[in-house]
């Protein structure tokens, strides 16, 4: 081959750039580029759903899709992007841990986000996240130890820090994930500690009223305007000197993008997100495209910017996969648009609000917005078959998808 598209980062941006370069590249019968994709494993996690139970059954495979599109899988992880001269060193994943260098021509830099974890005494210690598959996993099994300790209120509390959208979904999954481990009977408390004022403070005043409703029938109750200032063994204690008993702590107070996005050398937003233009290309960077977490993009003319969620991500994919690829080839770029933006918000056992708009207008509330729901974690941001025509015709980057 003699050029190469390199692309870091198997989740939903990644999966689908690479998708998106090798259709574009059949499209125009190019077959001296070269389509490399490196993550630690050919999997997608399903991250959006590992508020649910059962996370380690959040994965989907990969291999396959990528051997029928033509896409190389490099196993191992980026630690050094070298910018000035377009290669990357990939740490090893497996035993021995070796090293490599691959050079690129145009690199999409797909690597996703974190948890963010301020220096919060005892947190890293004594939190529990559903961040990632591991840590969503050792939630589980830590809820599942609970019926072995004595019985006592902080046994039966949990306490999830942050009021945003993964904090509320995960708070309306736990009274009923409690009571499996605890029994019908217990006397559970879930409570919400939120810094600002409202519960779902980026989520506005639209579906607020319904959110309230359905955590409040749920059992759930929240604390606002204090966070939290230290975590230990036994509970948290709030910055306004509270103290709350809890064995069981969640924290999901916001993402970083990742750390890789510092080593190249452009402006970035606060969340480390690279500043990007319409085809998705680092601003003062040619070789170096950014998607979904990693990029700070415009969705529409109207100020409004893709948010940190698989919705935005998949479409930043597709975009930037087309992008990168038809800028190596010489063909023509489609700038990235995603006007069209939508919520769906999981209530747990009491349903789900759907809302439309950035003004989150609230379209479908309970048992019906649901059942979308339900379709969007189950199918919609699930990989395509390994049947290369679907896949190459599902990675068009018009073909928007507002799951």
């Amino acid at each position: 081959m003699s050029k190469r598209i390199l692309v870091i980062g198997a989740g939903f941006a990644g999966m689908w750039s690479a998708l998106a370069s090798a259709r574009l590249l059949d499209q125009v019968g190019r077959t001296d580029v070269e389509i490399a994709l490196v993550a630690p494993e050919p999997v997608l996690h399903v991250r959006p759903r590992l508020y649910e139970q059962n996370p380690n059954g959040m994965k989907a495979p990969l291999q396959e899709i990528f051997k029928a599109v033509g896409v190389r899988y490099i196993r191992g992880k980026v630690e050094h992007i070298d910018v000035a001269s377009r290669e990357v060193s990939i740490a090893g994943v497996g035993a021995d841990g070796s090293q490599q260098r691959v050079g690129y021509d145009r690199l999409v830099l797909a690597a996703g986000s974190r948890l963010f974890r301020p220096q919060i005494p005892g947190l890293d210690q004594h939190a529990f996240n559903v961040d990632q598959v591991a840590d969503a996993a050792e939630l589980e099994a830590h809820l599942h130890g609970l019926a072995s300790r004595p019985e006592r209120a902080g046994r039966n509390t949990v306490v999830i820090a942050g009021a945003g959208f993964t904090g509320i979904e995960t708070a309306a999954e736990m009274p009923a994930r409690l009571r499996d481990v605890l029994g019908e009977d217990a006397a559970v408390k879930v409570i919400m500690v939120e810094r600002n004022a409202e519960v779902g403070p980026d989520l506005g005043p639209g579906p607020r009223p319904v959110i309230t409703q359905a955590l409040t029938e749920l059992g759930v109750t929240w604390k606002l305007g204090s966070g939290v200032a230290a975590v230990d063994a036994t509970g948290v204690t709030l910055e306004n000197g509270e103290r709350i008993e809890a064995d069981t702590v969640i924290w999901t107070a916001g993402a970083r993008a990742s750390e890789l996005t510092a080593q190249i050398p452009a402006e970035r937003d606060r969340f480390g997100r690279l500043h990007v233009d319409r085809d998705l290309r680092v601003r003062g960077v040619d070789s170096v495209f950014a998607t979904g977490d990693c990029a700070y993009a415009a969705t529409d003319d109207e100020g409004n910017f893709a948010a940190m969620s698989c919705q935005h991500a998949m479409n930043l994919g597709r975009s930037a996969g087309h992008n990168v690829a038809a800028d190596l080839v010489g063909e023509a770029l489609l700038p990235y648009s995603q006007p069209k933006y939508v919520t769906c918000l999981d209530l747990g056992p009491w349903g789900a609000v759907y809302t439309e708009g950035w003004n989150r207008q609230v379209k479908l509330t309970g048992g019906v917005a649901k059942a979308l729901k339900t379709r969007i974690n189950s199918e919609w941001i699930y990989p395509p078959s390994a049947d290369r025509a679907e896949a190459l015709a599902l990675a068009d980057p018009r073909r928007i998808v507002v799951a």
